[in-house]
């Protein structure tokens, strides 16, 4: 999950540069990091919740293709 809050950061980065140089990307990068930590938050309970018992079940169905 760490690499969420790593492509969050980067993304946001990216929206802070472009938004100073005054690209229109700026939005789109924003929107980008916004999804990631919210993903990550989503995930980061739902672990805390079923005591890491979720990222076993969600890695036995990665690993099975579904």
């Amino acid at each position: 999950m760490a690499d969420l809050i790593y492509l969050a950061v980067v993304f946001f980065v990216i929206a802070l540069i472009l938004g100073i140089l005054g690209i229109r990307g700026a939005g789109i990068s924003m929107e980008i990091a916004k999804w990631l930590i919210i993903v990550f938050i989503i995930l980061a309970v739902l672990s805390l919740i079923l005591g890491g018992s979720f990222h076993l079940a969600a890695l036995q169905l990665a690993q099975l293709g579904i």
